[in-house]
């Protein structure tokens, strides 16, 4: 049976009812002079007001009970459970609430599914649809059933008890299930479980590749393999293959194979290698099982692991690909110096941060951020290669040092990049003194076929281009259809925000017909004040014959060159192809639109070409500062013909170490210049390497040493005076990383503050953390490793080199788990609600397989509706009502004490309303009664008038007070006598003026009589 009454959750306040009979003690006297039944209705509306006030500092709360029940079915739908079951789960539920649930109960039933996190499937209803199928997608990779829980916590209303019906195999990997389903059960909601049956086959994982972090070369190390085959004592050994597998910048090579026979249980395996190279090895072991069917999942039969071999320091040289062989002179002087030097160009870049990691410093040698075209790849940076690189020095300490020529820099499409930031200078020259301005012009389709990626290409295109120009180059866009559509009018780049976004509005649709278009950006650029024109045609459909050869005439004498670009076989690839001869470009036909942002960028370049500064005749490097780099080299630099421009950061970090005497604005003629970023240390060197402008530097006695020196000031240290070993342990989602800290006496080192830790994961970013001291030399640190993919991990001790490491998370711990966690189950279902009885194992200890007795099961005596628990209690709190009940009765209180009603008077007039409305006639006494008062008015009237002719002779008496004014005088005019007008200078009162005029009139006279008494005694 529901019930309903009130609480107060402060009834500390409930004293203050002790001043009510102060209220009607200080109203003993009246208000405002009240009087009966009105001095009555307010002393209560009062008292109500402050008894409504009392209420509501206590907080009133209506308590209600009621026997509803809401049952919530958690559904886990995380790898570790087959297919087949976790379908099953649908006909579970399906059928318990047909079977259990009662429509005269009113009970709310809902669903939640759950992985990694949990999503509501169907939310608390009284009647529920039937599950066909499930909507809510999760992360089948992890189970985390607190999270679960604690969601579940959060959908029970308050108006009913509640109960979880948890249906999961208990093999969780992340949270604490057991904690949060306290939490639940001490919040009054019970939790029945239905324990799944996991398949039984014989399961082969690879657990672990274990490897040591760091070893000299030459040095033989040992690798362990652990195995684990999960099957029955009985079952027979598992045949198979384990091969491991070496990789090294995107090369890998299979050093170790060897057939081998598993028992069940642990196997661990010794391996040895030994590398005569330092660099950052990966090794990967897999297994191959001899027949298929003795392994459930292939998706646990790697591991992967990685070890530093340390040696001499490893440089990595990127060069272009367009100029192989462009910097032989600097790899030969490099390598015989002593540096290991690999050399790599851009069509075959590295594709990961482990590839990056055998290698303490990294050259871009004259290399551009968008490169070689061949048909549909043109061959660039992507924005991960990009984040990898500049991760890898900020966070990971690799060197990096920018070596240019006529592809680097802003000549070479960088600026606005991420390379850029990363950079002492800036790619971009503000100072029209020192660079002259160029122009850009694009004609781009937005006709109906170019609608979808095409147009998304197009658009990122254009957008990445504008942002490559400097600030005071000049764009126009203008896009076409069966007409032309100016999207940018000739205007300088600015910021490049207003010539983005109008570009980013752009959509398809129309026919095709680019000659008006064509014809606008060749106008727009024929004014263009600028030393550099040029212009991007994109297509992908036929356009009308029009005489373009005219206007390619206009565009040849205005110093204009022109680029074309055919997406798709459809486009006008003749036409095109003709405006590129004559426009002095380059024609591209690609299949794919992703192509175009890379071309637009490779295209972008011809309009940086002003940034080359040519000296002549060829000039000497100025020494600014002096530095590590060109110690020892005094200042007998060869002269040079030329460098890059750009403009040096307004940074105190930054050092500029040489300059070019030409321009001799400082700020645009860095020659050298470093500074630190992050944990790395960035070289910019805006002149070449020998082949075009310092040509004459390879045969000076100080180019082995500028170019040594200039590379090894920049690579992370690989050495230290201390001994450090770091090792890294991954469980649960979770990995720590754990270094030991030695110094040469086989001391512990003491780091009170701790060590700073960086983890860059799978998707490039990097992420900090701090290596706490816990014991003596003994450093941990915790980062969270969800995701599959590789970690690379980076520890800098206060004295030592930076120590790396990496992690690879492969497969899901889904996988590893082929029984259910009964007794973890068994621990949730006895935990007893507040006021009720403990939750139920749905089928009993023994895991049941859903797929073959769901519906047996959820017809058990076992019911999950049953009403077992508490009455839930549904507290509302009326305080806001109460103060708005208040503020509306203080509205009457006031009304009653300022406002006066003439009851007589209203109660005749509502008497005579009433009496014409029912049709009733006047009285017959009415018109005697209306005699008497004009009578009476009349007699008034007379006496008043009597009165006031007797007035003027009369002389107040002296005792008459001077504010007793009166009557209105005329004004006294100037040269006349002090005597008072004996005129009273008043209107006759009219026929209708009442009795209490006239006495007011009377009394008004008085006071002005006695006004002209006191001025003329005052005279």
């Amino acid at each position: 049976m529901n019930s309903i009454w009130l609480q107060f959750d402060r009834p500390q306040f409930l004293w203050l009812f002790a001043l009510v009979p102060a209220i009607w003690w200080i109203g003993r006297g009246g208000f405002s002079g009240l009087r009966g039944l009105q001095w009555m209705l307010a002393n209560t509306l009062r008292t109500l007001v402050f008894a409504l006030v009392v209420l509501a500092l206590a907080d009133t709360q209506i308590m209600r009970t009621n026997n509803r029940l809401t049952v919530l079915y958690l559904l886990d739908q995380s790898h570790s459970i087959p297919d087949d079951q976790r379908d099953a789960m649908l006909d579970f539920v399906n059928a318990s609430v047909e079977a259990h649930r009662r429509d005269e109960t009113n009970d709310r039933v809902g669903v939640m599914v759950f992985g990694r996190k949990p999503e509501i499937e169907i939310p608390p209803l009284t009647t529920m649809p039937a599950l066909r199928r499930l909507h809510a997608l999760v992360d089948p990779e992890y189970s985390d059933l607190a999270a679960a829980l604690a969601h579940a916590r959060g959908m029970f209303p308050d108006d009913s008890a509640g109960r979880v019906v948890l249906v999961t195999d208990g093999n969780e990997n992340l949270g604490n299930a057991v904690a949060e389903a306290q939490l639940l059960t001490d919040a009054g909601i019970s939790i029945d479980v239905v324990p799944v049956a996991l398949q039984q086959h014989v399961e082969v994982s690879v657990e672990k590749l274990i490897l040591p972090a760091r070893v000299r070369d030459h040095e033989t190390f040992e690798m362990r393999v652990v195995l684990d085959v999960d099957a029955p004592a009985e079952q027979p050994n598992t045949l198979g293959t384990l091969r491991l597998v070496r990789q090294a910048f995107g090369r890998e090579e299979i050093f170790a194979e060897q057939f081998v026979e598993l028992p069940p249980g642990k196997t661990v395996l010794s391996i040895h290698d030994e590398l005569d190279r330092p660099g950052f090895f990966t090794y990967e072991a897999r297994f191959s099982p001899a027949d298929p069917q003795s392994d459930a999942t292939a998706r646990n039969n790697r591991a992967t692991a990685f070890t530093q071999i340390v040696g001499a320091g490893q440089v990595l040289l990127i060069e272009n690909a367009e100029e192989p062989g462009e910097h032989e002179a600097l790899v030969a002087a490099l390598r015989r110096n002593g540096l290991e030097v690999e050399v790599m160009d851009t069509s075959m870049m590295f594709s990961s941060l482990i590839e990056l990691q055998r290698f303490d410093c990294v050259v871009l040698a004259d290399v551009p951020l968008a490169g070689t075209a061949t048909g549909d790849e043109v061959l660039a940076f992507t924005d991960d290669q990009l984040r990898m690189l500049i991760e890898n020095t900020e966070s990971l300490g690799c060197g990096l040092v920018v070596i240019g020529g006529p592809n680097s820099y802003g000549a070479g499409g960088w600026a606005g990049s991420l390379l850029e930031q990363a950079l002492p200078v800036d790619c971009q020259v503000q100072d029209a003194k020192v660079v002259p301005v160029g122009a850009l012009g694009l004609v781009i389709d937005r006709s109906g076929s170019m609608d979808g990626v095409k147009m998304q290409s197009s658009k990122a295109a254009a957008i990445a281009a504008v942002k490559a120009l400097g600030k005071r180059d000049m764009i126009s866009v203008v896009a076409f259809d069966s007409t032309a559509l100016p999207v940018v009018k000739l205007q300088n780049v600015g910021d490049a925000k207003r010539a983005t976004a109008a570009i980013d509005r752009l959509s398809a649709g129309g026919g095709t017909d680019m000659y008006a278009a064509f014809e606008q950006v060749v106008s727009d650029l024929e004014k263009a004040e600028a030393s550099v024109k040029h212009m991007i045609v994109l297509t992908d459909g036929q356009t009308p014959d029009r005489p373009y050869a005219d206007l390619l005439q206009r565009a040849r004498a205005a110093k204009i060159t022109i680029t074309s670009v055919a997406i798709g076989q459809d486009a006008q690839i003749p036409l095109l192809t003709k405006i590129a001869a004559a426009g002095g470009g380059k024609f591209y036909a690609v299949r794919s639109p992703l192509a175009v942002p890379r071309i637009f960028m490779r295209e972008v370049r011809r309009v940086s070409r002003p940034l080359l500064r040519d000296l002549v005749p060829p000039q000497t490097p100025i020494v600014v500062s002096d530095d590590p780099m060109i110690e020892g080299l005094g200042d007998s630099f060869p002269a040079m013909r030329g460098f890059v421009m750009t403009t040096v950061k307004d940074n105190a970090l930054v050092d500029v170490v040489l300059r070019s005497p030409a321009p001799p604005n400082a700020e645009n003629s860095t020659l050298l210049a470093t500074w630190n970023y992050g944990l790395g240390r960035v070289v910019a060197f805006t002149s070449d390497a020998g082949r075009r402008w310092t040509n004459e530097w390879t045969g000076w006695s100080g180019y082995d040493a500028f170019f040594t020196n200039m590379i090894r000031s920049s690579m992370r240290p690989t050495d230290g005076s201390h001994n450090y070993t770091l090792a890294t342990t991954t469980s649960d989602g979770t990995t720590t990383v754990v270094v030991d800290a030695l110094d040469n006496e086989n001391q512990f080192i003491n780091q009170n503050t701790g060590m700073l830790g960086t983890v860059v994961g799978p998707d490039s970013q990097a992420i900090p953390m701090l290596v706490e001291q816990i014991a003596p030399g003994r450093y941990v640190g915790h980062f969270d490793s969800h995701e599959p993919g590789t970690y690379v991990v980076a520890v800098v001790p206060a004295d030592g080199p930076t120590l790396r490491t990496g992690v690879s998370v492969g497969y899901s711990p889904e996988y590893r788990d082929r029984a259910a966690n009964v007794s973890l189950l068994e621990t949730i279902a006895a935990l007893q609600p507040r006021g009720g009885e403990p939750g139920q194992l749905i089928g009993g200890v023994d895991p049941t397989e859903l797929d073959e007795s769901a519906e047996q099961l959820a017809t058990s005596q076992s019911n999950p509706f049953r009403h077992d628990l508490p009455k839930a209690v549904a507290v509302d709190s009326i305080w806001p009502w109460l103060l708005m009940a208040a503020a509306c009765l203080y509205v009457g209180d006031v009304g009653v004490r300022r406002v006066r009603f003439d009851w007589a008077s209203t109660r005749h007039s509502l008497a005579a309303w009433l009496g014409r409305k029912l049709g009733r006639q006047p009285s017959a006494e009415t018109p005697a009664t209306l005699e008497r008062l004009r009578s009476r008015k009349q007699h008034l009237h007379d006496e008043l008038a009597t009165r006031r002719a007797k007035e003027p002779e009369q002389t107040p008496p002296e005792t008459t007070s001077p504010l007793a004014t009166a009557t209105t005088t005329p004004p006294r005019t100037s040269g006349s006598d002090s005597t008072t007008n004996t005129s009273t200078g008043t209107e006759p009162h009219l026929a209708g003026d009442s009795p209490e005029s006239d006495a007011a009139a009377s009394y008004t006279e008085r006071l002005l009589q006695a006004k002209r008494k006191a001025t003329r005694r005052d005279s």
